[in-house]
């Protein structure tokens, strides 16, 4: 076994829900403890695919959302802050753009306490430094459609991550 299949084999059993609920306690306040699974190659198969979604995720597929622009709207795809609304799968991009049919799996795939999604929602947008009045911009004059490309990447990761992460063998841990 070599030390890349047991990084895999920890990144996958780091993501797999039984694990993250039996241990939700103690990871809080101490190193895990990995437990040696009846399927290691399985789970080491699966973090491989894993570490490479999550390192790679701007060379990911992008998901397939529907653009809805507002009716006489020039197109513009400067963002100002999006908004989600994920009862209805729809992220206000901007008053011209509503993107359309996300899937709810993407609130499943969770960084702490917020989605992928969530994160990236928060962080793409324009801010201004009170202190200093500098201007955060994440718009590119140079790829207009690089933020509905990322948005695209880390909806397509989600899901795969909660396809992959679903699909783990069981760890073998003992009932309580």
């Amino acid at each position: 076994i070599a030390k890349r299949a047991i990084f895999h084999y920890v990144y996958a059993v780091l993501h797999h829900p039984s694990y993250r609920e039996r241990y939700a306690a103690d990871l809080k306040k101490q190193l895990p403890r990995v437990p040696y699974a009846p399927e290691f190659w399985g789970l080491a198969n699966a973090g491989a695919r894993l570490a490479e979604l999550h390192a790679n995720y701007e060379e990911q597929p992008e998901f397939a959302l529907e653009e809805r622009w507002k009716t006489g709207a020039v197109l513009d795809f400067r963002v100002e802050k999006m908004k989600y609304d994920a009862s209805e799968g729809t992220i206000r991009y901007n008053d011209a753009l509503t993107l359309a049919g996300v899937p709810p799996e993407v609130e499943r795939y969770r960084l702490g306490h917020k989605s992928a999604l969530g994160w990236v929602l928060d962080q793409v947008r324009v801010t201004t430094d009170p202190r200093s009045g500098i201007v955060n911009d994440p718009n590119r004059e140079d790829d207009e459609r690089a933020i509905l490309r990322l948005l695209g990447q880390v909806i397509f990761v989600s899901v795969e991550t909660v396809r992959i992460v679903e699909a783990l063998p069981d760890l073998g841990l003992p009932v309580d």
